[in-house]
């Protein structure tokens, strides 16, 4: 049978708006992170006829093959993995600023100095009582300022667990969407619209999934992922239609530890290992903060033990506690410093017991300690500031050569627009074409 002229306009109008439709879909999603290009492609339709001695094959139309979706694997996947980095990095340098932020806004360095300072000014007249009020005072302030610290380094452990919690919720919702997606691209016909929005899902919950651990993706057939905790051999968190269950668990350190489906995991990337990393630093700095605090008791304690009060009594402990947590101002009034050696009499100016502390207090003493907590806090932040700076670059780089190869380019699809719509409306003159040429046959007598 010969070619229709209205079956080739027909199918080349119908194509055209199909083309006009997708190219339409492209533009509304231009400014979509999640959506990837699609591209009409077209097909040619075939008439097959037979006659008694030969056979005919023409051509009929055109017709839709498929809604095509631009997809790059290789580059999506290096886009996760650098993501994935970055979010460890950003997670880690997150925690370090706030135990820097902790001990540092706190003011336990200048709170120390002052300490000292009262100390240094009470040697010069140890019988002075308003010298004596004001370094009690700033023992007072001294012990105030490691309990906001200890209280703030808490409040950041509190922050960062949240968040992480935060981010199982996240990995374990994408694991099971990435699950109920490959039942559903399962169902759907390839080469659609409908199959290729399930993609763009797929994709945003894997990167979703891999900015919160580290992941393997294997592709199978149609769109369907299998997806592994970590490298290739780790334990699946996704599985044709099933998915683990991540869970995140307090231990009693203030840290977190992993378990996927009851088994016990650690997660090498993404923000859940930068906040696991978090805990460990805001452990360490709380660990150090103590054993600062522990410091001051001891020293000062000790020193209290080898002198006399201005009474002529022996000297008793100025600060009660253990940590900093702990400490607190045992003393009631500036009389409670033993600023004479053992054995002086009452009202004794002899200030070398004090003279002792204050060496005490300066050779290796608190002070110093506190500031090479502080120092090495400030060193790790800028080493991990710089280093996630580095991945922040890389990170952009692979968005961007992603972007290039599946974002919409505007310039392009406004030429598909213009393009397209020439070919619909080439297709309805072939329609008007054929139709003058039956009214012409039909009104032959």
């Amino acid at each position: 049978m010969a070619s229709s002229l209205l079956n080739i306009g027909r199918s080349g109008a119908i194509a055209a708006r199909t083309a006009l439709e997708v190219t339409s879909q492209n533009i509304a999603n231009s400014a979509n992170e999640d959506y990837a290009r699609r591209n009409a492609v077209f097909g040619e339709v075939t008439a097959t006829s037979n006659m008694a001695y030969y056979s005919n094959n023409s051509m009929s139309g055109v017709r839709i093959d498929e809604v095509r979706r631009t997809d790059a694997v290789f580059l999506q996947n290096q886009a996760r993995r650098s993501g994935g980095d970055l979010a460890r990095a950003d997670a880690e340098l997150s925690g370090l600023q706030l135990a820097e932020n902790a001990i540092e806004q706190a003011g336990v360095y200048p709170a120390i100095v002052e300490f000292e300072a009262g100390l240094a000014a009470l040697s010069a007249d140890p019988l002075n009582g308003s010298l004596r009020a004001a370094a009690l005072e700033n023992a007072r302030s001294l012990t105030d300022t490691l309990q906001i610290a200890d209280s703030a380094l808490d409040n950041g452990t509190g922050q960062t667990l949240a968040a992480t919690q935060s981010g199982v919720e996240t990995a374990n919702f994408a694991s099971a969407e990435l699950a109920r997606l490959n039942a559903a691209i399962v169902r759907t016909q390839d080469g659609t619209s409908a199959q290729a929005t399930l993609l763009d899902q797929r994709d945003a919950q894997l990167a979703d999934l891999s900015g919160q651990v580290g992941i393997t993706i294997d592709y199978q057939e149609r769109g369907v992922v299998a997806v592994r905790l970590g490298d290739g051999t780790g334990p699946f968190l996704v599985d044709g239609t099933n998915s683990a269950s991540l869970a995140a668990n307090q231990n009693p350190d203030g840290t977190a530890s992993f378990t996927l489906d009851g088994a016990a995991v650690t997660p090498t990337s993404g923000a859940l290992a930068g906040q696991s990393q978090a805990l460990i630093a805001l452990r360490d700095s709380k660990s150090e903060l103590d054993g600062l605090a522990a410091l001051i008791i001891t020293t000062v304690n000790d020193a209290q033990a080898s002198g006399t009060a201005p009474d002529g009594s022996a000297g008793q402990p100025l600060f009660s506690g253990t940590n900093a947590a702990t400490i607190a101002l045992s003393a009631t009034s500036g009389d409670a410093f033993a600023t004479a050696p053992a054995g002086s009499p009452a009202a004794s100016r002899d200030a070398s017991n004090l003279e002792a502390l204050r060496t005490a207090l300066a050779n290796g003493g608190p002070a110093e300690e506190a500031d090479r907590i502080l120092y090495d806090i400030a060193n790790a932040v800028s080493g991990r500031g710089i280093a996630r700076d580095a991945l922040a670059a890389i990170a952009e780089t692979a968005d961007i050569v992603l972007s290039r190869e599946t974002a919409v380019d505007l310039d392009v699809e406004a030429a598909n627009l213009v393009r397209f719509q020439q070919a619909f409306q080439a297709s309805g003159r072939v329609i008007e074409v054929a139709r003058n040429v039956f009214d012409t046959i039909l009104g032959i007598r």
